[in-house]
């Protein structure tokens, strides 16, 4: 009885094989290759710092005073940087965030702001179970870099606040508080540093004017 002999491929056949297993090995090297979204170098994170300087003639209170988060568009509201090369266009920098939303910035140095004063007994974020005399309600209207046709662009910051005395709820005084700041060169850090300048005055001037206005009231009351 013949036993059966092994079966061998043809010269062909194995060129043929060798040939689409290489096409399946190049296949999955490039698919290794592709880049996944969201990968690369991550974004640079910037802050900005609040402000502790001021009037020495500012009154020392003895009152507490609630911050809320302030109100934003949704275009600000936001970790990316905002800046308009058209009235009408909001664009962001690529790869640079805020460190928080800006909101949330903002209200943090603001806290931070009154703390540095040193003439308020107790300031904080209005968050639940905290009571203050008076509440500070702000809004962010502008919190962008403008480009203008010049050779270098601003920051452009502008906050609404409004000082409401409690428990009756009544607004005492609004004021808004606006400055811009020509960047010193059309960089990104130039740009940080002119928001934080820009920032610092609206701070300045919004500290003050609390103090004095709620310090008024209270003695009025």
């Amino acid at each position: 009885m013949k036993h059966a002999e092994p079966c061998h491929a043809s010269a062909p056949v194995r060129r043929r094989a060798r040939v689409a297993f290489a096409f399946v090995l190049a296949g999955l090297v490039a698919a290794c290759q592709v880049p996944v979204p969201g990968q690369g170098p991550p974004p640079a994170l910037y802050r900005l710092t609040p402000k502790s300087t001021y009037d020495p003639d500012l009154p020392t209170v003895d009152w507490q005073l609630l911050v809320e988060t302030p109100l934003a568009n949704a275009s600000i509201d936001t970790t990316r940087i905002a800046l308009m090369r058209r009235p009408m266009q909001i664009e962001y920098y690529a790869r640079a965030q805020w460190t928080d939303r800006a909101p949330l910035m903002i209200q943090t140095l603001i806290v931070e702001s009154f703390e540095n004063s040193g003439r308020i007994v107790a300031v904080g974020r209005d968050v639940v179970g905290l009571r203050g005399d008076f509440v500070l309600k702000t809004e962010l209207r502008e919190f962008q870099v403008e480009y203008s046709g010049a050779d270098r662009p601003r920051a452009h910051v502008a906050i609404v606040a409004r000082l409401v005395q409690m428990p009756r709820r009544a607004i005492i005084s609004t004021r808004t508080f606006e400055r811009r700041v020509t960047a010193r060169a059309d960089s990104l850090d130039a740009v940080i540093e002119a928001f934080d300048e820009a920032l610092g005055k609206a701070l300045r001037r919004l500290v003050e004017w609390a103090l004095r206005t709620g310090e008024a009231a209270r003695r009025g009351s």
